[in-house]
Formats: structure tokens, C-alpha cells, sequence
């Protein structure tokens, strides 16, 4: 996975918003890193470099960019930032970039494509989530054994083609974790090539936790946000707080009953001493900007695990049900 001299060949594949952050902050870092993207962000990045301006700052590095992964040849490692609604995309066309040890780092939003697969004995099973990966895809060209999970933490957009802005230059971290949990080698290697580069790393002995703590705000705000067409400055009027406060305590019913107790509670996610940045959430510009929408990872799949459970969520389902309506309506997720 590392080479001698510590330097790795990574490749961003997705390198949009914040694949863009990370291809280079790594690339600054001395990594020789490599892009996989399309359409015009593609030939900006190859006619003037992948450019990221960061609260006042303005970085540009060269990469190798290329929408054939076959042209980047195999890597150290492959950090996938992808929606998770558009990963059956990478499944077929990722081989190329395999070598015969090259993990790939799922870093996407919502509940991930792997999560059944090394959940301990102590937890209870998780319920179908094969249209996480349609066809069993990501299983048979990626596997198990090279995947590696990860959260993200980092606001960013793409400007223009071949620019991203870091709209939270002190909040980049990426947590990384095997599904099994395990503290392996690689992961410990990951994590510090993560650091070097700048991209807070924290250590985590349970992903799963990770992944749900940060479903948390995707699930019972950033929904909400969608549902009412408004940046997360809505979360603060009081009726919009109380029904957040009531999504947000079935949800973490739901993941207790998963075995995943959070340090987390509506009246601190919700509370009266939060701020609420005039952000539009992911989810919401998907929806403006006519995009696919990571409904089944970010809303069905949670559900999914609330009656699996026997978990009674009415605030839920009434946020399921709105948002597959207003996806399904612009054609943006198929149900």
C-alpha cells in the first residue's frame, strides 16, 4: 500500500466537491495523486490544474486527470467520494485502478453498501440492504477485504470547473475504519498519510458509530431543509426545532436498538446554543440542481433499520415518505 519513501499514489475518484479538498491537500502533501472525473470539471482540471481556495488562501496543484480509470493504472489506494447513488458507476469501471493489495475508501453519506458485512456478534443483523448495491456489483468487482469505511466532515462546493471552495477550513476530518473494526496496518498507515496532508484523522475502533452519529444530521435536519426547500437556518424556528427534536430521538432509538449507543441528544444537536450556518444541504442541492439523490442511503435504509427493529417512528416515516415523493417527482430516485 505505501511506497519506500512514504510518498503514495492515490487516486480521488468522484473528485468533485469534497474529493477535490482532499486530491489537493494530498497532492500538496508530496502524494502522487490522480482524479477520475467528467465533462468540463474534467478539462479545467487538465488545462490549469485542480485549484481549492480555503478561507483567504488559493491552492493549485497538477494531478493526473482522466474520466478512464484504465489511463491511471493501479494505485496505493483508491478514496471513493462518490454518492452513494452513484457508486454502481464506479463498480464498473474501478478495476484498472486495483492492485493486487489496493483498499478502496467508501466515503459517502448515510448508511454504506458494506455495513452488514463484519458487524460483531453483539449487534443485531441489519436488514436487507442489497439496493445499496444493486446486483451485488461493489461486492464482486471491489470486496470486502479491500474495503475500508469512512466519514466525512468538511463543507465544500465547485465554484466553477476545476475550483472548490472549503467553507470550513477548521473542520476537515476524515474518520477511516476496517468493517470489522480492526486496528490494521493499513488503516494506521491511511490515518497518517491523512494527517500529514492536513485532513484531521481521529481514531476510531467502531465505524459504525461513526457512520450513525453522522446520519444524525443528514437524517433529521438536512431532510428537513429539503422537505421545506430552505438552508439549515430553518432548524432553528421553533416548530421546525421541535419536530427535528422528535425526528432526532427515534433516530437514535433506532440506532440503540442496533447496538450503537451515540453521545448525542436532540437538546445539544437542537439546542438553544447551536449555530445554524446559512448552508444548503447536499441533499437540497441535489434536488435543485437536478441530481440523483442519495434517498435510499441517507433516508429508506435508516428506516429500514426502525422496522427491522420494532422501533415505532412516525417523525421518520413522515420525513421518509415526503422526501421519496419530491425525489420520485423530478425523476431523481427510482423507488
Amino acid at each position: 500500500m505505501e511506497r519506500g519513501s512514504g510518498i503514495m499514489r492515490i487516486c480521488v475518484f468522484g473528485a468533485g466537491s469534497i474529493g477535490g479538498n482532499f486530491a489537493t491537500r494530498l497532492a500538496m502533501a508530496g502524494n502522487e495523486v490522480s482524479v477520475v472525473v467528467r465533462g468540463a470539471h474534467l478539462e479545467a482540471i487538465r488545462a490549469r490544474g485542480l485549484t481549492m481556495l480555503s478561507g483567504e488562501q488559493r491552492f493549485n496543484v497538477k494531478v493526473k486527470a482522466s474520466d478512464r480509470p484504465a489511463d491511471l493504472g493501479p494505485q496505493d489506494v483508491v478514496i471513493s467520494t462518490m454518492k452513494a447513488c452513484s457508486l454502481p458507476g464506479l463498480a464498473e469501471s474501478v478495476a484498472p485502478l486495483l492492485g493486487a493489495e489496493t483498499p478502496v475508501v467508501f466515503v459517502q453519506n448515510g448508511i454504506p453498501w458494506w455495513y452488514a458485512h463484519g458487524l460483531g456478534a453483539a449487534r443485531p443483523a441489519a436488514p436487507d440492504l442489497s439496493r445499496l448495491d444493486p446486483g451485488g456489483a461493489l461486492a464482486k468487482v471491489v470486496g470486502y477485504a479491500r474495503t475500508i469505511g469512512a466519514v466525512v466532515t468538511s463543507s465544500n462546493h465547485v465554484i466553477e470547473p476545476g475550483v472548490v471552495r472549503n467553507i470550513s477550513p477548521e473542520r476537515n476530518t476524515l474518520w477511516v475504519g476496517e468493517t470489522d473494526d480492526t486496528l490494521s496496518p493499513r488503516i494506521e498507515r491511511l490515518r497518517a498519510t491523512l494527517i500529514a496532508a492536513g485532513i484531521a484523522s481521529p481514531a476510531t475502533r467502531d465505524i459504525r458509530y461513526d457512520v450513525w452519529h453522522k446520519l444524525m444530521a443528514n437524517l433529521t435536519g438536512s431532510t428537513l431543509c429539503l422537505i421545506l426547500a430552505q438552508p439549515t437556518t430553518i432548524q432553528a424556528t421553533p416548530m421546525i426545532n421541535r419536530l427535528a427534536r422528535r425526528a432526532h430521538a427515534e433516530a437514535l432509538a433506532v440506532a440503540a436498538a442496533h447496538g450503537v449507543v451515540l453521545d448525542d441528544s436532540p437538546d445539544v444537536r437542537y439546542g438553544p446554543k447551536r449555530v445554524y450556518p446559512d448552508h444548503r444541504p447536499s441533499i437540497l442541492q441535489d434536488y435543485e440542481y437536478g441530481r440523483p439523490m442519495e434517498i435510499e442511503s441517507i433516508v429508506r435504509a435508516p428506516v429500514a433499520f426502525a422496522r427491522q427493529a420494532g422501533v415505532e417512528t412516525p417523525n421518520l416515516d413522515a420525513i421518509e415518505s415526503l422526501s421519496v415523493s419530491l425525489a420520485l417527482s423530478k425523476g431523481l430516485y427510482a423507488a
